[in-house]
């Protein structure tokens, strides 16, 4: 299996995989989600993978604070289909309406997010 090359998710998110050499997965991921704590760069993705299965993670800094994402999935009839888990150390937020917003520690119930996509190769 060669995943060398650009996938999209359904969101406009873009995996670009550039070495899948010796089962280890090189790249970057830049996501089209505005709300989303990697916007508007481009995260270095290390990862691995074996026959259909692969796993990958990156992880950034931005203004509301640091984050790591890893997925895991599976390639199905040319599509590579994850689940993925993102951890935040700190979250906007503010004392009360109108105070200005300061980053702040978050529980670890409130840290994780989890979610599926689908990349599909461009």
């Amino acid at each position: 299996m060669a995943w060398v090359g650009n996938w999209q998710n359904q969101f406009g998110s873009i995996l670009r995989i550039t070495s899948d050499a010796e089962g280890r997965i090189e790249g970057n991921f830049e996501t089209a989600l505005e709300d989303s704590g990697f916007y508007g760069q481009a995260v270095p993705v290390i990862g691995f993978h074996r026959g259909n299965c692969i796993g990958f993670v990156a992880v950034g800094s931005s203004a509301t604070g640091d984050r790591v994402v890893s997925y895991t999935g599976l390639l199905r009839h040319g599509k590579m289909e994850t689940a993925w888990f993102v951890v935040a150390d700190q979250a906007l937020s503010a004392a009360s309406e109108g105070d200005p917003a300061k980053l702040k520690p978050v529980n670890w119930w409130r840290a994780v997010t989890t979610n599926v996509d689908t990349f599909e190769r461009t």
